[in-house]
Parts: structure tokens; C-alpha cells; sequence
């Protein structure tokens, strides 16, 4: 692992200020993503700036029909939030399935809503509940971002998965994520045991006059189903699901799974996680 310099941000303004000035600088939340890459060699990386502590990207708050949820929020924090199980079940489900016990812990909701790795969850969440990425900058739609995210300059091998970088801008930095609130909404998952990412996941939200229906991990990115999303609007039930086709043909095939096994999966889970809906979600 090279050497690099570790500075410790003040402000959210700070940590920008020291982006531009320092070389291969890159932000630091959780490290749960970026420090395994940085310790085998497949992340070019001269200056780690700590975001992590910063009192501005933390807390979880209402603001009318939407929930905020604080950039430097960890996994566990929002699993554990009264507000969030109540406000938005799926989000604190998907919130607690993600990896194990320590990355809950240390990761954070902004870092991982940037990272966007192949099969990462929030993906999903942030298209399924319609949300806004909110940055230092600008207030970007979910379509906006998650369509927008390619592979960052500077990171490299073939466990490095997506990572959003062109959807911000140089020394853009995530403050918060503002999601917006369903009657229903819950996150199911299939995860591949080495990692527990999704091998394919599925997050389902009712919202008064619409549905979202979001797949994260069957493809190299996440995307919404509107055609599952139409059928479930004329009638909010597994079986309006029954007999349509996932096409395998955009989805991913690898070691981990065929694409047709993909597509199959799509639609069991996406009736799974409809019938929770219909039981009250989570």
C-alpha cells in the first residue's frame, strides 16, 4: 500500500478547500469501500481527507412529506431509527442487511449512496423512494444521479464495482439524502454469502398515486421496472406481477449468477416484496 497524507476536515467547506489544493485527494466517511481498495493497490490516492466526525453531515430529521437523512449517518444509525422504521420500513430494512455488523457500524450512508458499487443497496433506495441527493452545491433527482454514475478516474481491478463520480462535480461533496415518504414501502434481497451484496435486490414503494418498483445488483447499475410499476398501480398485488418478463438480455451474467437466473429472481422478489407492503412493509 503506497503512503499517503491524512488530514482531518474542519467543515464541509474545509474538506472541499482541501480537495482542490491537494493532489489525488479523496474524501474519507466510513472507509468501508475505499480503504480495501486503497490497501491493495487499486486506488490511486495521495491525501485521505475525514469527513467522517463532521457535525453537519449527521442526524435524521423530518421536513414536511420528506425525511433527511445526514451524509455522515452510519448504516446502524438509520436500521435504528425510530423515525426512519416508522417514516420509511424499507429504508431501515435495507439499512440493516447491509454487509455485516462492523460496516454498519462504520459505514455511512453518503459514502455508500456515492460509492455505488455493483450490487450496493442504496442504489435501489434512493430510486424507490423517489430521492433527492442533496450536495454543497445542488440538489440532484434520483434519475439524475444514479443514471449518471461511471466508473471514477484513478481506481482500477475488477472488484472495484461502479463508483459515482460523474454525477458530482470536482469538490462537490454529499451532505445529505432527502428521501421522499411512501404509505408502504420495503427492500428484498438476495445477497451473494462472500460479500452479502445484492446478487439482485428489489425496493418497492406505494406511494398515494403511483408505485416504484427499483432493482439494484442484476445489472451494472441500478433501474426502475415501469412496467412492473404500471401493473402494480391498476392493482397493488403479487399476482398483477404474475407472467411478466424481466429481459435477461440487459441484465448481468457472471460467476455469481446467469442473467436469466437474475431476471428470475427479479420477479420473485419484487412479489415478495409486495406482499410485505401489503402487510405493512419493513
Amino acid at each position: 500500500m503506497d503512503n499517503f497524507d491524512y488530514q482531518r476536515a474542519t467543515s464541509v467547506a474545509d474538506a472541499v478547500a482541501r480537495l482542490q489544493s491537494a493532489p489525488n485527494a479523496r474524501l474519507l466517511a466510513g472507509g468501508q469501500s475505499l480503504l480495501p481498495l486503497v490497501r491493495h493497490g487499486n486506488a490511486r490516492v495521495g491525501t485521505l481527507i475525514d469527513i467522517g466526525h463532521l457535525p453537519e453531515l449527521s442526524g435524521i430529521r423530518e421536513s414536511g412529506d420528506d425525511v433527511i437523512v445526514g451524509a455522515g449517518v452510519t448504516h446502524a444509525q438509520l436500521a435504528a431509527s425510530a423515525l426512519v422504521q416508522s417514516r420509511l420500513p424499507g429504508l431501515a430494512a435495507l439499512a440493516g442487511a447491509v454487509g455485516d455488523p462492523h460496516v454498519r457500524h462504520l459505514g455511512t450512508v453518503g459514502g455508500a449512496v456515492a460509492w455505488n458499487g455493483v450490487g450496493a443497496d442504496y442504489p435501489a433506495a434512493v430510486l424507490g423512494l423517489a430521492a433527492t441527493v442533496e450536495t454543497n452545491l445542488r440538489a440532484i433527482p434520483a434519475e439524475r444521479f444514479v443514471g449518471n454514475l461511471e466508473v471514477e478516474e484513478g481506481l482500477r481491478g475488477s472488484d472495484t464495482g461502479g463508483v459515482a463520480a460523474a454525477a458530482l462535480k470536482p469538490g462537490e461533496v454529499i451532505t445529505a439524502i432527502r428521501f421522499a415518504t411512501p404509505l408502504a414501502s420495503t427492500y428484498e434481497k438476495f445477497p451473494i454469502p462472500a460479500s452479502r451484496s445484492a446478487l439482485v435486490g428489489v425496493f418497492v414503494a406505494r406511494f398515494v398515486d403511483h408505485v416504484r418498483v427499483a432493482v439494484t445488483g442484476a445489472a451494472a447499475s441500478a433501474f426502475r421496472l415501469v412496467t412492473f410499476e404500471k401493473a402494480l398501480a391498476e392493482s397493488f398485488d403479487p399476482a398483477s406481477l404474475l407472467g411478466l418478463d424481466v429481459d435477461s438480455a440487459r441484465l448481468l451474467d457472471d460467476l455469481h449468477g446467469g442473467a436469466d437466473y437474475r431476471a428470475h429472481l427479479v420477479g420473485v422478489l419484487a412479489r415478495r416484496a409486495v406482499a410485505r407492503c401489503q402487510n405493512g412493509g419493513g
